[in-house]
């Protein structure tokens, strides 16, 4: 009996063993060398962006059998225009804030802001300058430009203004090489008084 139940406990553990292995391979694949990033701005925006949470609010969703994945065809081009943002009970949403489904819009007390087109068209970053990204996310100002409204939340620009120049720039080197997705994204919306 005692051997019996120490085979199984091998077992066990052998197969434990096997799919942690697995999992370091999976990791690996997916891995690219320090050296790399550090060299091509580029390759180190996208690392960023990939890590700082970017396309959670920027990418549109879509379901399937695995659950919400990212919309490969539009990556980070914000909310979709077409989305049309189902009516809320306006006492619940006092003490909550609320997501649309693809997570790309916020309401909160702010009013409904929406995630901003971050590709290269003319409805996203196609016509900003390296200097309007650093201002937007440095001073959390929409569009980068001075006197402009402020970015509203949920966008965590003041801690994104942490990141120092040199990642700042890679991220936008990064979202210029994107193809360019045709999106105008809606305004916010001011807070419904009631």
């Amino acid at each position: 009996m005692k051997a019996k139940t120490f085979s199984l406990i091998s077992l066990c553990l052998l197969l434990l063993a096997c799919n942690s292995n697995k999992k370091e391979q999976s990791a690996e694949e997916n891995y690219q060398p320090a050296e790399e990033i550090a060299i091509d701005p580029v390759k180190r925006g996208e690392y960023l962006v990939n890590s700082v949470g970017c396309h959670d609010c920027h990418t549109p969703k879509k379901f399937t059998e695995h659950g919400m994945e990212l919309d490969s065809s539009r990556l980070l081009s914000g909310h979709p225009t077409d989305e049309e943002l189902p009516p809320y009970d306006a006492e619940t949403a006092k003490g909550y804030i609320l997501f649309s489904m693809g997570l790309t819009s916020a309401t909160g007390p702010w009013g409904t802001s929406f995630a901003a087109n971050l590709t290269p068209d003319d409805t996203g970053i196609g016509s900003w300058t390296e200097a309007q990204f650093m201002t937007a996310i440095r001073k959390g100002l929409y569009k980068g430009l001075e006197g402009s409204r402020p970015l509203l939340p949920p966008m965590p620009w003041e801690q994104y203004r942490n990141l120092n120049d040199d990642d700042l720039k890679a991220i936008f080197a990064y979202l210029k090489s994107l193809p360019p997705v045709e999106n105008l994204v809606h305004a916010p919306i001011p807070p419904q008084m009631n």
